[in-house]
């Protein structure tokens, strides 16, 4: 497949459904990685592949239904965790883009081994949570339909200056952050906001009510 749009399910809280459905016809080819397969049951998508060392992947009569030759499983020790693993796969079957879904809750450790993915050069293009869209700003950035909502912004891989905003609460104007500095808990003041960035990336955070329609509002 060429510039394919991946969807790439995972253990942990997920997105309702309707928050994905505006994205689902673009979506070219879905894997769950193991107990991203639960969350798959959840949202009624049946995934193309299932990935990972199926460690806590709940029994279920889908699992049991679900064909051999689409599963591909692997050894518990080893060195990629199951996302890195999804998101691989997904990357080599010529998805360009990547939608991550799932990862809210759970251990802290795995938490932070999913925002990892995001300092990397290859990275997910937006995950979402069962409360949060994450994603990387680099260039110029804007949000819809978020007013009232909190947004959080955070430095990766170094220097991010030249910074810009529109309907933030507090401007990120002439902003210079290096790694270990944080804009927590900005406000949209608008239904439209805008940031951009002329140098580095930052990584947005954006909460949102557990019901609200996100989907439409990936750049």
């Amino acid at each position: 497949m060429s510039e394919g749009v991946g969807l790439l399910l995972i253990g942990g809280e997920g997105p309702s459904r309707r928050v994905l459905e505006p994205l689902l016809p673009s979506v070219t080819c879905t894997v769950a990685a193991d107990s991203g397969f639960d969350l798959a049951r959840k949202l009624q998508i049946v995934p193309d592949l299932l990935v990972g060392d199926m460690d806590s992947l709940e029994d279920s009569q889908e699992l049991r239904d679900f064909p051999t030759d689409r599963i591909r499983r692997y050894p518990p020790a080893k060195d990629e965790t199951d996302a890195e693993l999804g998101l691989s796969i997904l990357w080599e079957m010529g998805c360009e883009r990547v939608i991550l879904a799932g990862g809210g809750g759970g251990r802290l450790d795995h938490l932070l081994a999913l925002v990892s993915l995001f300092e990397r050069g290859k990275t997910p293009s937006v995950w979402y949570t069962s409360r949060e869209q994450i994603q990387v700003v680099e260039g110029t950035h804007a949000l819809s339909n978020c007013r009232g909502q909190t947004v959080s912004f955070f430095p990766i891989g170094g220097m991010v200056s030249g910074m810009h905003s529109e309907g933030l609460r507090w401007p990120l104007d002439g902003l210079q952050w290096r790694g270990g500095d944080v804009g927590v808990s900005n406000v949209c003041l608008e239904d439209r906001c805008t940031v951009s960035v002329r140098r580095g990336r930052l990584l947005m955070v954006r909460t949102m009510g557990r019901e609200k329609d996100a989907g439409k509002n990936e750049a």
